[in-house]
């Protein structure tokens, strides 16, 4: 159920995206919002998922305060595809879907036959970085290269045509059981099917024991084709957000109401 605004019961569990909802693309945590965090990781439980791997997962939370409440943080790389929780000073893996080897070298040939094919990328060509890469649960196309500049990916496809036609043509090519979607502002990225967000926020209800709709899902893209668009097929409740700014805000009043 998608709200405009937190005026439904508190919820036990808040899942937030990470780019563009806690943070700017590709940056870690303003202090701010980190230390707004903290004070909702001392009131209940808190995930954070990201179309990214654990290791930059990790970088984007690390303005966290040491004194932060760790033990109530889950983190979901890989948009759901795994689960770590903070235990002993360090983060434990709950669970992690992998894409096998033979399974992920054809799912890279759909990827670049499927870029190709729309004439948008060279990949003969110099790159930020690698372009297509492999994520445990996913594997994933940077048009520009993993370490491209946010404002150079902005500038690249500001109106989502360019991914728009780039799923289209790596769909075709994908076999029965996987899925591919819009990962990020010039990513495509591709999973087993069925595992995406709403598994991830699934997954993690079902271990802490709290029912669905005891859980809010906080995304700045929970529309069609959006990456957290998923979720909406699950009983959470769900705010989409336009900015960290507007998560800020709606973190203020969870606080305010707990």
């Amino acid at each position: 159920m998608l709200i405009p605004s937190l005026n439904t019961a508190q919820p036990k569990l808040v899942v937030f995206d990470f780019d563009g909802t806690l943070a700017a693309n590709k940056q870690p945590l303003e202090q701010l919002m980190a230390v707004k965090l903290a004070q909702l990781l001392e009131r209940m439980a808190v995930g954070i998922t990201s179309v990214d791997g654990l290791p930059n997962l990790l970088k984007m939370v690390a303005r966290l305060p040491a004194s932060a409440g760790f033990a109530n943080l889950y983190l979901l790389p890989a948009s759901g595809g795994a689960l770590y929780r903070y235990r002993d000073g360090g983060w434990d893996k709950v669970y992690e879907e992998t894409i096998p080897d033979t399974e992920a070298r054809t799912i890279e040939r759909a990827l670049r036959e499927g870029a190709e094919s729309t004439g948008f990328i060279d990949l003969a060509t110099e790159a930020w970085g690698k372009r297509v890469v492999r994520r445990g649960a996913e594997v994933a196309l940077l048009a520009l290269g993993a370490d491209a500049p946010f404002s150079e990916k902005y500038a690249w496809d500001p109106e989502k045509t360019r991914r728009r036609a780039l799923l289209r043509a790596v769909a075709d090519r994908l076999p029965n059981g996987f899925h591919a979607y819009i990962g990020g502002t010039a990513t495509i990225a591709v999973t087993k099917a069925g595992i995406d967000k709403a598994y991830g926020l699934r997954q993690l209800c079902a271990r802490l024991a709290i029912p669905e709709q005891d859980a809010l899902y906080i995304g700045d893209e929970l529309y069609e084709e959006g990456n957290d668009e998923p979720v909406l097929d699950t009983n959470a409740q769900a705010l989409a957000v336009r900015s960290p700014a507007d998560t800020a805000r709606a973190i203020v009043s969870l606080l305010a109401a707990s």
